[in-house]
């Protein structure tokens, strides 16, 4: 099996990284692995689509470190056509400011991959419908928080006031904890200066504060809609921040622990399953809160290796499995099954 792996820029991949650590176990598992960034895709004169494309240089790694750095040590034109798989995890919020361009890339170059009977994971047709946090909005209203999107200051207020005078402003377009604050209680805020300070490169998401947060959120990973689990555990940990910064987000200061799965964690998962199947959401990491969803990141979501460390077991091995089952399934049916329809059987 071919994989190729899209990520923002091969360079600067790390590697504890979830996408090394699923890239090597494809290579572990003798399969034929490229990583290229999304300003190496191309589309040739003849309309086939082609990469600027790294891979490792043996057939069997045991260290992160010696695997990434036979990955960057050059690269090499392929035809993206000719992979069997190919999975994108590059973040468009990584690019939102330096690089705009390259926020959609991923997902329509996917687009023209899938179309030519690439299996492309997450289903890119859908993947453009969450480029932002709108999306979190589609999953039923039961397991959000309460939740206003907006870019006028006095209704922002007007929902921290109905919010008991605390809640939570972020970007709506953002990942690992950036611009994110925590307004109201007991500490001065200057709110007119925060909701100025977001709502300047676009809308403010505006979320009621939820007590449970002071324990941090749990991160748990769910595959082809049901809860990722492998050798009888769950892929989780939960995210825990000891000093006074709200986000518990591993960018922005959180530290992994290990967490119990819980019947209400595994009812939310049951409830966005639905969507998840339509959308063609193979891998996606939902952060928890209590008995709500905070996001589902549908991108890149990260943290298979403390899952897999409280877990003592490879989550990035039963991923690069599944991968194999949706190739057998494409072999012997064609075309006949929809990328989305394949994403996630």
């Amino acid at each position: 099996m071919k994989v190729g792996f899209v990520v923002n820029d091969v360079g600067s991949e790390q590697p504890q990284y979830s996408t090394t650590r699923l890239a090597m176990a494809a290579t572990n598992r003798e399969h034929e692995v490229w990583l290229m960034g999304v300003g190496d895709l191309g589309q040739d004169p003849e309309g086939r689509m082609v990469a600027m494309a790294s891979t490792p240089q043996t057939k069997s790694y045991r260290s992160l470190e010696t695997y990434m750095g036979h990955v960057q040590d050059g690269s090499e034109a392929i035809s993206v056509e000719d992979l069997d798989v190919l999975m994108l995890r590059n973040d468009p919020a990584e690019d939102a400011i330096d690089r705009p361009w390259a926020q959609t890339s991923g997902v329509l170059f996917g687009q023209i991959a899938a179309a030519n009977g690439v299996i492309v994971v997450n289903d890119p047709v859908h993947l453009a419908d969450a480029i932002n946090k709108t999306y979190f909005q589609h999953f039923p209203e039961e397991v959000r928080p309460k939740t206003l999107i907006s870019r006028n200051a006095d209704d922002i207020k007007e929902f921290i006031d109905d919010c008991g005078n605390r809640a939570v402003l972020k970007p709506l377009q953002g990942s690992g904890g950036q611009g994110v604050f925590l307004v109201g209680g007991d500490g001065e805020t200057n709110v007119n200066q925060i909701i100025e300070t977001i709502s300047r490169d676009g809308y403010v998401v505006a979320q009621e504060y939820l007590e449970a947060a002071e324990e941090g959120d749990v991160r748990m990973f769910v595959m082809n809609g049901e809860p990722l689990e492998h050798e009888g555990k769950y892929a989780a940990f939960r995210r825990v921040n000891e000093s006074s910064d709200v986000r518990s987000n591993m960018h922005a200061g959180g530290e992994a622990v290990a967490v119990k799965v819980t019947d209400e964690m595994l009812r939310l998962v049951s409830i966005v399953k639905p969507k998840l199947i339509k959308d063609g959401m193979f891998l996606v990491g939902l952060d928890i809160v209590g008995d709500k969803l905070m996001e589902v990141n549908v991108f890149s979501p990260g943290g298979l290796g403390s899952a897999g460390h409280y877990a003592e077991t490879n989550f990035a091995d039963a991923v690069i499995r599944a991968l194999e089952h949706k190739y057998e399934l494409r072999d012997a049916y064609g075309r006949s099954i929809t990328n989305v329809a394949l994403a996630t059987l």
